[in-house]
Order: C-alpha cells, then sequence, then structure tokens
C-alpha cells in the first residue's frame, strides 16, 4: 500500500518513436488495490525529532507486515538459544560467568524484539524518474538513491521462513558497491515485478548512454 492519494503515479509509458525521450518510471502494481492494503503497512513511521530527514513527496510503498513475524521467529529462536545456554551453564554445569554475557546478550535480543514493528514500519522506497529511493530507520536513518542506468544486478532471496510466508528480500548490486541496497520483507508477488522491472528500466537507460 502507499502512503499519498491516487493519482500521483507517473505514466510509465515509454516515449513516442523518433523521440529521445527517457522513459517516465512507474511504480509497479503486481497486485490490485485491495490485496496491496492488506500485504504492506498503512504509512512510513518517521522520528519524532524535529531533526528527522525530511520524505520527499512521491508514492512511497512499504514492506509487508509478515516480515514482522518471520524477524520474531528467527531472532525469538535465537533467543530460546541463548537462554537455554545460560541456563545450561549456569545452574548444571556451575558457570556462574555465564549470566554475564547471556544477560547481555538477552537484553540486547529482548530491545531488538521491542523496536522491530517500528523499524519495519519505517522502511519504504520510492520510484522516480532516474532512480530508486530507499530508506529505512528510525534512529539512525538512512536515504540510498540508486539510478537505474548504474544498477547492474537485481536479485531475489528468500529463506525458508521468507517462503513460508510467500516474502523475499531485493537487493540492487551497483559499480559502487556501497550505493548497494536491500528491501527486505517484499511480498513475492512484488518482488517479482520490481525486479523485472526495474530490469527492463536499467537496460533501457544503459543502452541510452
Amino acid at each position: 500500500m502507499t502512503n499519498t492519494p491516487e493519482g500521483t503515479t507517473p505514466d510509465s509509458s515509454p516515449g513516442s518513436a523518433g523521440t529521445d525521450v527517457p522513459p517516465v518510471v512507474a511504480a509497479p502494481a503486481p497486485v490490485t488495490a485491495e490485496a496491496n492494503a492488506e500485504a504492506t503497512f498503512g504509512a512510513l513511521v518517521e522520528p519524532r525529532s524535529a531533526n528527522r530527514l525530511v520524505l520527499e513527496a512521491g508514492v512511497w510503498h512499504q514492506i509487508s507486515p509478515k516480515y514482522v513475524t518471520v524477524q520474531f521467529i528467527s531472532s525469538g529462536f535465537i533467543l530460546a538459544i541463548v537462554v537455554t545456554a545460560t541456563l545450561v551453564l549456569a545452574l548444571a554445569m556451575h558457570q556462574w560467568w555465564a549470566w554475564i554475557p547471556g544477560g547481555i546478550l538477552t537484553a540486547i535480543l529482548v530491545a531488538t524484539l521491542a523496536v522491530l514493528p517500528r523499524q519495519a514500519r519505517s522502511i519504504g522506497y520510492q520510484l522516480r524518474e532516474d532512480d530508486l529511493v530507499f530508506r529505512r530507520g528510525i534512529l539512525w536513518q538512512r536515504f540510498v538513491a540508486v539510478p537505474y542506468g548504474r544498477m547492474q544486478l537485481v536479485d531475489i532471496t528468500h529463506g525458508p521462513l521468507d517462503r513460508m510466508f510467500a516474502i523475499a528480500q531485493l537487493k540492487f548490486v551497483t559499480a559502487a558497491a556501497s550505493t548497494g541496497v536491500e528491501i527486505p520483507g517484499l511480498p513475492q508477488q512484488t518482488a517479482e515485478t520490481l525486479r523485472d522491472h526495474l530490469i527492463a528500466v536499467a537496460e533501457s537507460r544503459r543502452t541510452g548512454l
């Protein structure tokens, strides 16, 4: 689901024959509006601080809430292992030093799980005419603009839990490794449609250079 009014999506049709006008990039529409409303979060979350980075105007797309569920399961599994190992070492084997690293790791994992829903709602991407803008983060905000013409690889990855919940990660690789972007928690159909869309646009931009 997007958090802007209808009608703001630019026309994605290429320029007319015989012109050098590059195609205007439009947000892909992999699912219907009703299905997409259930597939993604409702609105991007921004920091409450007055010094936050301001979102640009345009269509911001978000990830699936299922991403939070997958992260809760995987992090909860790690938390269970840490707690079990700490209890076995401290109580059964009388290794009292285990309380210190075990307590620290447990506190970090619990804090991570507590802020995970808000962090997930801060993740979004926007398809502009010349580049894709990705943003994430509440305390540490990150905004990355990836030009279409510099995309060298668009990759989809998903683990066992991702496949179970029908989500995937979409990764863009450019000539500069520092500008690589990975969008997590996309609905599977959205990830595939966005991949094909970006590959086509990137190819057309490289051909026009």
